[in-house]
């Protein structure tokens, strides 16, 4: 059962980590005064979501590893939008 319990912990922390990374990224808006500060907080949660969710990949079962795959994907779609 622990090896059952490891992957869904880290699905679980994989999908915190992009829901968080998601958050931060909407909280973004250019016109604000604090707008570096969010980028720099944006940045922390795309760096976190990455690794979280490549760790949880090491784990995951077949339909967790679709999941993520999306999420990764997702990931540097966001990614993409927050260097330009």
């Amino acid at each position: 059962m622990p090896y059952h319990k490891n992957k869904r912990q880290g699905f679980e922390a994989a999908q915190q980590a992009y829901v968080q990374f998601q958050e931060a990224f909407e909280n973004l808006h250019p016109e604000d005064s604090d707008y570096g500060h969010q980028f720099k907080i944006a940045e922390q949660e795309l760096d976190e979501a990455i690794q979280v969710i490549q760790k949880a990949h090491m784990n995951a079962s077949e339909h967790q590893r679709k999941q993520l795959e999306m999420y990764s994907r997702e990931i540097e779609r966001y990614k993409q939008e927050l260097m330009e």
